[in-house]
């Protein structure tokens, strides 16, 4: 079963998130006080726990859930396979891929810290169509 592993938050954009509890994931804005959340294509960004295992293996210590800037921590499904436009139904929100990976901007305060960073490679973005919470352990599904 795939599933949500942690849900994360930052005040400002590059800097790592933390968890929270839950999060609350309006429509057309993605998670609510998230330093990424608007009204465009990237409103919500997903990483899979086993990118984050890849960058551990590789030898990388200290690296957790948010670590990479993630707003939702994921276990389970391959999200950079998921063509753009697939929607997934996790706890009471529906969104939809936008966008598959990224290019890593000048000054990134995961890069420097981690010297890589796997979001650009296998990171996911998506826009919320239905909003509600998200807390960790909620399951994802493919609609």
């Amino acid at each position: 079963m795939a599933k949500v592993i942690a849900v994360n938050i930052s005040e400002k954009k590059g800097e790592i998130k933390h968890p929270i509890e839950k999060g609350f994931f309006k429509e057309n804005h993605g998670l609510v006080g998230d330093a990424h959340a608007g009204n465009w294509h990237r409103q919500v960004s997903l990483l899979g726990n086993e990118s984050i295992e890849k960058m551990k293996n590789l030898g990388m210590e200290g690296l957790c859930t948010g670590k990479f800037a993630e707003n939702l921590t994921t276990e389970g499904i391959c999200l950079y396979e998921l063509p753009v436009g697939t929607k997934l139904k996790i706890g009471e929100v529906v969104m939809e891929v936008t966008q598959i990976g990224k290019e890593c901007h000048v000054g990134c305060q995961i890069r420097q810290l981690a010297g890589d960073c796997i979001m650009p490679r296998e990171g996911i973005f998506t826009k919320i169509l239905t909003e509600g919470w998200i807390k960790s352990g909620d399951e994802i599904q493919v609609i």
